[in-house]
């Protein structure tokens, strides 16, 4: 080692700050750039199971009593190093699971339980997450043994059902077919704020207007999985409490009935933790130090366990037997009177103004130890809110109607982002169809596609009533909860025949043609708004001089008004299609970003956008026939002129009125073409640009149409689970 070697050790040998969040991203620095990040997450370079692995066929190898029995054992037999209150874990994996299941909102499906993002930032370091990561650690001996025949999506909602079995509910079924992701969902919207907990009054209108939350929120502050339990901006009130808990719910998908038995049953068994002082917690997982292992929230002061722990900052159990399955709650609430008190943690919470010393709950250490009750200012709203009481006295006078009540309430829980029933897999699958699944019949699969493709061809429809139909009916479907999509055929039915994006007479008039010739022809009417799309595009290829057949499975079913929950489907309305360029409305976010959106929940890449857009523009699919964006002198055909057109700079780009833009001539002024932002993003955004250029090469012309018919092929087909089973 010389001179130089010994002045240069104390310096640091990588970029500085290049590994951590610390250091300045391009987002950082042009902070209004357009984020193509939501169309990249969960790269294959990601996972590590490699393309070869399926989960399901893995499945299919689990011995699931085997499993459930490991569950059951794990929910009675305390760990050294995390002991179980009440020597019982069933309250911990009830918790577990809610919160893994309860991110979940209804507005554009994301969250809930169905990925593992439980084990992720932000959900896993989230205030209301508290000491969710000692149920997974516990849970590690089980997944280890089982390894790959078991995702940590399927085992984490899993040991809150086994949870409610072992306190002695009767549940309603499960479905295992979770598969895990292995990076954070960075594209969830979770609100703006910086800060943790920070008052909720940002996330609306007026926060006495729950119905005001800006969308597609539904938890009512950051780090919240649904309402705080202490009231309004943590001020207890049980009637404003009630009408945030109801919109709430109702964004996470669920009626008054559900709301209550979820509440009722959700605190039927466990217990809130606020006996200290949350300032001597540790710091949260993703913020402790290497140490910690992934473990946050240990108390310093104390052991953090039993009588230490601090988690919500509410102490105290709801019941009188918290570990059993029985109508406890009810009696709890019911039969007392309640006044406003101050936990060890300085939380508020309602106590008994009087209780008998047989009614109250043992500690969790010494049985032998009576403690004092509490309820929540969400339990409270049950009993003060006039809708809600009624629903609960109607579950005090019926116990099996309840546990009935919030079995299914549970399971639409836990399984409301796995999309249709296709999807689920196991033993204990209920039988029954239920509305919110989006049952959907099988289709027919032995008539004759090429005499219904002729049929079509002779039908007299353009070729932009052709594809513009079938695309409005598959860019409904959402990969954040697998729902919507061409299977079905739901356009054809309230509301979505109805939406102005959908263009309700141009669509009347094509499903006027097209349905008496799927009936002539023994097909299902989605099948034929499928196949015609394929059509149009192959027509469209063939003008372009490019030989194309596209790939099609028959086997599409026709949903009927009785299958279909018409309210749940608003939340899939097209507010924006760049791929059409529609908007129907100006918003605070640009049209770009909400084209992003679409793509992200559509499953796409930025690769599959770019193709896809461009392919649209020149076969002249545009909604209510805009010339915006159409670069090209022979619409109909799959050219590349919309990407030579947007790349030339023989043209200049001018704003004109109402954020459109005019393609000028350079050298004579004279306006060639119209654009909107959705239509010149693919020349101002350098990634997007690349994208652009690429399918602009002269050489690029076989590649275009060969990316078209994939990406198109990939929408078409995302939602026929029933061939991925």
């Amino acid at each position: 080692m010389d001179g130089n070697d010994i002045k240069m050790t104390g310096k640091c040998p990588v970029m500085h700050g290049s590994n951590t969040a610390s250091g300045a991203s391009v987002m950082d620095w042009w902070p209004n750039a357009l984020n193509l990040d939501i169309l990249h997450q969960h790269d294959k370079k990601t996972d590590p199971m490699g393309e070869a692995f399926d989960y399901r066929e893995e499945l299919k190898s689990l011995d699931i009593e085997a499993l459930k029995a490991d569950l059951r054992k794990l929910m009675t037999e305390s760990q050294e190093w995390w002991p179980a209150d009440w020597g019982s874990y069933v309250g911990m994996f009830a918790r577990v699971a809610w919160h893994a299941a309860g991110s979940y909102r209804l507005a554009d499906g994301r969250g809930g339980g169905g990925t593992g993002n439980q084990r992720f930032a932000p959900l896993n370091s989230w205030p209301d997450n508290v000491n969710t990561d000692k149920g997974r650690r516990l849970l590690w001996p089980i997944k280890k043994k089982y390894g790959n025949k078991i995702s940590w999506a399927d085992l984490i909602i899993l040991s809150g059902t086994i949870a409610y079995e072992t306190a002695g509910l009767k549940t309603f079924g499960f479905g295992f077919g979770r598969e895990d992701i292995w990076h954070p969902e960075k594209d969830v919207y979770w609100g703006a704020e910086k800060e943790w907990l920070a008052p909720s009054d940002s996330r609306y209108g007026d926060v006495s207007k729950p119905e005001t939350m800006e969308n597609p929120l539904a938890a009512v502050q950051m780090g919240l999985i649904y309402v705080n339990p202490e009231g309004v901006n943590g001020q207890p009130d049980p009637v404003k409490t009630a009408a945030q808990v109801r919109e709430t719910f109702a964004r996470m998908a669920m009626d008054d009935e559900e709301t209550a038995a979820l509440t009722a049953g959700g605190h039927t068994i466990g217990k809130c933790h606020g006996n200290g002082d949350a300032a001597n917690l540790s710091p949260d997982p993703e913020a402790a130090g290497p140490e910690y292992q992934g473990i946050g929230w240990m108390n310093t002061k104390g052991r953090s366990v039993g009588r230490d722990t601090v988690v919500s900052g509410i102490e105290g159990a709801w019941t009188s037997n918290p570990t059993q399955w029985d109508m406890g709650w009810f009696d709890m609430l019911f039969g007392h009177e309640w006044e406003l008190k101050k936990s060890p943690a300085g939380a508020w919470q309602w106590m008994p103004v009087d209780i008998a010393e047989a009614d109250m709950p043992a500690d969790v250490e010494d049985p032998s130890i009576k403690t004092m009750p509490i309820m929540t200012d969400a339990d409270m709203a049950m009993k003060v809110d006039p809708a809600y009481n009624a629903i609960c006295q109607k579950f005090r006078a019926d116990p099996a109607y309840f546990a009935d009540t919030f079995a299914r309430a549970w399971f639409k829980l836990t399984h409301r982002d796995m999309g249709p029933k296709a999807r689920y897999v196991g033993p204990d699958v209920p039988a029954e169809d239920l509305i919110w699944q989006d049952p959907i019949p099988a289709g027919p699969t032995g008539y004759d596609v090429a005499a219904l493709k002729a049929k079509i061809a002779a039908s007299g429809l353009s070729l932009s009533d052709m594809v513009s139909t079938a695309w409005d009916s598959a860019r409904t479907y959402r990969g954040s909860d697998m729902r919507g999509g061409a299977n079905g055929a739901r356009i054809r039915l309230a509301p979505q025949k109805d939406w102005e994006g959908n263009e309700p007479e141009r669509l009347a008039r094509v499903l006027s043609v097209l349905e008496p010739i799927a009936a002539e022809a023994g097909a299902s009417i989605a099948d034929t708004i499928v196949l015609a799309g394929n059509l149009g595009v192959e027509m469209a290829a063939k003008a372009a001089g490019q030989a194309l057949e596209l790939p099609f499975a028959p086997g599409r079913g026709d949903a009927t008004d009785e299958m279909t929950d018409a309210g749940s489907f608003d939340v899939l309305e097209p507010k924006a299609d760049g791929f059409r360029n529609f908007q129907k409305a100006e918003y605070v976010v640009s049209p770009e970003e909400m084209m992003l959106d679409r793509a992200q929940l559509m499953g796409l890449t930025a690769r599959e956008m770019v193709v896809l857009v461009g392919g649209m523009r020149v076969m002249g699919t545009n909604y209510a026939g805009s010339a915006h964006g159409v670069f090209t002198a022979a619409p109909g055909t799959l050219s590349q002129d919309f990407f030579t057109v947007l790349t030339d700079m023989a043209y200049q780009w001018v704003p004109a009125a109402e954020g459109t833009y005019e393609i000028r001539d350079r050298k004579t002024g004279a306006v060639a073409y119209t654009a909107t932002r959705a239509d010149l993003v693919f020349g101002s955004n350098s990634i997007l640009r690349s994208y652009a250029e690429l399918y602009a090469q002269d050489d690029n012309a076989a590649k275009f149409v060969a990316d078209f018919a994939a990406a198109w092929t990939k929408v078409m087909m995302a939602d026929r689970f029933d061939l991925k089973a």
